[in-house]
């Protein structure tokens, strides 16, 4: 079953000779070393990857940019030496203040001759936040604030340079860089009724995006959304503070419930007037993407039905506000969205994928939507696509060629010939920044269980121009400590279903000793991105966070097997295999969590009376779910932030996979860990941010009633005021700690 093995106590040693016959044993291999800690873990830092912040590509392709201690500092792409600085840290105080800005983002103009740099920037949501900006002249050496109100969002130069676009109180405004005159574009604006020029809630935390508006490239006109969404129920959230606590109210639509009404207008910056396109009669839907094609004067746009199994490309003309539908894909299930729609340089073609053989491959059209080929084709399928050589005609993509556990770099022409794979040989994972004009990409590479190495390199053939991070340091820190063997390894279902899995066993691991075991799991349903397989050849193996990679390791030292199983419904491996789970989201990923443990307990090593479940957001809800429907299989479970009901989430999220309730209350229902909360037999640990947006501390508040009401013994977690990442200060070492503590004593 087992495909590669890593034995990482010996591959990140720093030194000494290999082990020979008569050398010290494992167990004393391992004493010698070093024992992690949780403070080494969530406090300290020390055993974080590096990386390179502030990373920018510039326009001529010779030159990138990054932000050196609060400073943007211009670097040659061939040596990776700094060059010049661009903004240095002496022209940071603004006229009349004491102190200087700390530059918490850049972006440049068209030129390169003026940057917007962002201070005191305050997240909103997951995407969203606001700050203060300021527009730097390289020449003059001058810094303006670009408007004297409050906090802007969402501030974007035209593409000539001349102007600056930004949202402040849910309106759209522009300001005139050569006279710093601000003017509004939208001027209806209301807190939780009207948003111009950004995105509700559940646009941003499903579709991805918080700017709601675009340049056209003439800069002539500003596209921009506006959601109307005053029919949206509210959801009261209270922030915990001295005496009285703070109600905060915004829109949340969860499953079944109103959207916002959203519409789509083009304001023309000389005649200061705007224009609704039309979007149809039909105001219950989506419009998951907007932008400007290579034609100054064609607005494309997508529609996506409530159920999210038909998805239209739009074209429509901002001086009328006519459309045209030029391209349809429908799904049984649904319809993914992502930003791989490409128009081409001319205007008369554009590249999409889409799922209609099974696998999301790229596909060339004409400007008006007609089929001119499929260039990708295979049981395999596109993740991103990273860049466009016009004058070559070739597409550069990240796929899962290899295998769905990786992700690498390939071109390919548009006539669907000449594949390359620009990645090195070998496994891992190629996370990929390309210049604009693909001449050469920034290559974050990792692979399981070691940290990334971060590499320039040429675009077409992937040769290396320079390392700029390797995280030697880290490795060398690391080989000093007792790390965990690390394995993948596949198996079959009683169903004949082939799974992914890893597992970490001590350093010092005995086959002939019983282990316990502890799962991970997430599970959740996600197109294209890694993110959410927990089963990946990257640094933490798919696990999340590398310091949760570290933690695992801890585990280990403390005796136990760590393990991570992918189920259906994950990405990687094709349509079938993800949307198997449709309709019946929760039922077929539970029941490969606990064929995963059933798998496990046939091992010898393993003590199956012993195996425990633990995850995060769907993982929390997943481990919820497989420990109520097969308490026979699991010994302990950890859910941190889990849905416990879908009825509770999102509109967008739930319904693509459930459908509505009112369509389908079966399945939301019966695979709802509420229902099934007097089968419990596990240690159950609830935790849950009480200032969670995202999943509301309200799915923990129903599952603790009904596990009252079945007379269950459990233990509850409860951090005020954290969202859904529950973090900040010392909270994940407070978090870990206690996840830790009821681990040992419960398995």
């Amino acid at each position: 079953m087992r495909f590669r093995t890593l034995a990482l106590a010996l591959l990140l040693a720093s030194n000494g000779p290999a082990l020979l016959s008569g050398q010290p044993s494992a167990a004393l291999f391992a004493q010698q070393k070093q024992a992690l800690s949780l403070e080494d873990i969530w406090a300290s830092g020390k055993l974080l990857p590096r990386t390179v912040p502030g990373f920018d590509w510039m326009k001529d392709g010779r030159y990138y940019a990054a932000l050196v201690n609060n400073e943007v500092v211009q670097h040659e792409v061939t040596t990776g030496k700094a060059v010049q600085t661009l903004v240095p840290a002496a022209d940071l105080k603004p006229a009349g203040q004491q102190a200087a800005i700390t530059i918490n983002g850049y972006v440049f103009n068209a030129d390169e001759q003026k940057l917007l740099l962002s201070t005191q920037t305050e997240p909103i949501y997951r995407h969203s936040q606001k700050a203060y900006y300021y527009v730097y002249d390289r020449a003059s050496k001058k810094l303006v604030p670009l408007s004297q109100g409050d906090k802007q969002g969402n501030a974007t130069f035209s593409p000539d340079g001349r102007m600056v676009a930004f949202t402040r109180d849910n309106n759209l405004y522009v300001v005139d860089l050569a006279t710093m005159t601000e003017k509004a574009v939208t001027s209806n604006g209301a807190v939780n009724k009207i948003i111009n020029g950004s995105t509700d809630w559940v646009y941003e935390e499903e579709f991805g995006f918080a700017k709601g508006y675009d340049w056209s490239p003439d800069s002539k006109q500003l596209a921009y959304y506006t959601f109307d969404e005053s029919r949206v129920p509210e959801y009261n959230m209270q922030e915990w503070g001295p005496l009285y606590p703070k109600d905060y109210r915004y829109k949340y639509p969860k499953a079944g419930e109103k959207n916002s009404i959203v519409s789509i207008s083009a304001y023309d910056l000389g005649s200061g007037r705007s224009t609704r396109m039309d979007l149809g009669p039909e105001t219950d839907q989506y419009i998951p993407r907007m932008m400007w094609t290579q034609t100054p004067g064609l607005l494309s746009m997508q529609r996506l039905n409530r159920l999210q199994n038909k998805l239209e490309i739009l074209h429509g003309d901002p001086a009328t506000g006519k459309t045209t539908v030029v391209l349809t894909d429908t799904n049984p299930a649904y319809v993914e969205i992502n930003d791989d729609l490409r128009y081409l340089e001319g205007g008369k073609q554009f590249l999409f994928t889409s799922e209609q053989d099974g696998y999301q491959h790229l596909y060339l059209y004409d400007i008006s939507g007609k089929l001119i080929r499929q260039v990708t084709k295979g049981p395999w399928e596109i993740s991103a696509i990273n860049g466009f050589d016009p004058k070559a005609g070739v597409v550069y993509y990240t796929s899962t060629e290899a295998s769905p556990l990786e992700r690498h770099l390939y071109r390919i022409s548009l006539k669907g010939t000449d594949k390359v794979r620009i990645s090195d040989p070998g496994h891992g994972i190629d996370k990929v920044n390309m210049s604009p004009d693909t001449r050469y990409f920034l290559n974050d590479f990792s692979k399981a269980g070691t940290p990334s190495v971060i590499s320039l390199r040429e675009g077409r053939t992937g040769k290396l121009v320079k390392v700029l991070e390797d995280n030697a340091k880290l490795r060398e820190t690391l080989g000093q400590y007792a790390m965990a063997s690390f394995e993948f390894f596949k198996f079959s279902t009683a169903d004949g279903q082939q799974l992914n899995g890893w597992m970490m066993k001590p350093a010092d691991f005995d086959p002939s000793k019983k282990y316990p075991v502890l799962m991970y799991c997430y599970g959740g349903p996600s197109f294209g991105s890694s993110s959410t397989q927990t089963v990946l050849d990257n640094a933490s193996g798919g696990g999340g966070a590398f310091n949760r990679y570290l933690w695992n390791n801890y585990l280990t030292q403390q005796g136990y097997i760590v393990v991570s199983v992918e189920g259906r419904g994950s990405s990687g491996r094709g349509a079938a295999f993800r949307k198997a789970t449709y309709a019946n989201l929760g039922k077929y990923e539970a029941i490969d969590q606990g064929a995963g443990a059933k798998h496990l307990g046939t091992l010898p090593y393993v003590d199956k009376s012993r195996i425990g479940l633990w995850g995060w957001s769907f993982g929390g809800y997943l481990t919820a779910l497989a420990i109520t429907t097969q308490p026979e299989l699991f010994k302990l479970g950890i859910a941190v932030a889990p849905v416990t009901n879908w009825r509770y989430y999102d509109t967008v999220y739930t319904e693509r996979y459930l459908k509505t309730p009112q369509l389908n209350p079966g399945g939301y229902d019966d695979n709802s860990p509420v229902q099934h909360a007097a089968k419990l037999k596990a240690k159950f640990l609830l935790v849950h941010g009480t200032g969670d947006d995202n999943v509301h501390f309200q799915n923990s508040v129903a599952f603790t009633d009904a596990l009252i009401a079945a007379n269950k013994d459990f233990q509850t977690l409860y951090y005020p005021n954290r969202n859904h990442s529950i973090r900040g200060g010392n909270t994940s070492l407070h978090l870990y700690r206690q996840m830790t503590n009821f681990i040992q004593a419960n398995l």
